[in-house]
């Protein structure tokens, strides 16, 4: 198998269980090895008092991002830690785009950096990712 397929194969069997990315409203449209993007479109139940994507739904997002890029090796991955930062609020209707970059992996830890933009390329959320290799292989 090729890398891409692996992480393909990887992705499939997490999103079968991935019962909250499905529920936020979440889409995967691409993986590779050390790489995924997802999307989502914002709507009003994700929004909170100022009428704004709640930080929550957006560290959501970039968190199930950051997840299928680290487990694209089809190695059991959880995130460690993380850095985020919120660069500019995102509002109801608008379609946001996240991808995460490998920075780094080695036998049980890995960097990633994770973006959160719209399709006019703008940002909205940076986040730096660091995961840990806890197990076994997910298919």
């Amino acid at each position: 198998m090729t890398p891409k397929e692996i992480a393909e194969r990887s992705a499939e069997a997490m999103w079968r269980e991935d019962q909250a990315s499905q529920w936020i409203g979440m889409e995967l449209v691409e993986v590779d090895a050390g790489y995924a993007k997802m999307q989502l479109k914002v709507q009003r139940y994700h929004c909170n008092g100022h009428g704004i994507c709640h930080g929550g739904i957006s560290f959501a997002l970039a968190d199930s991002c950051f997840a299928f890029a680290c487990n694209s090796y089809n190695n059991r991955c959880v995130g460690q830690h993380n850095m985020i930062s919120y660069l500019r609020p995102i509002f109801q209707g608008e379609t946001i785009i996240a991808e995460a970059v490998e920075i780094n992996r080695s036998k049980n830890s890995g960097i990633y950096d994770i973006t959160i933009t719209n399709s006019k390329d703008q940002k909205f959320v940076e986040m730096r990712g660091f995961s840990r290799t806890v197990g076994d292989t997910l298919f």
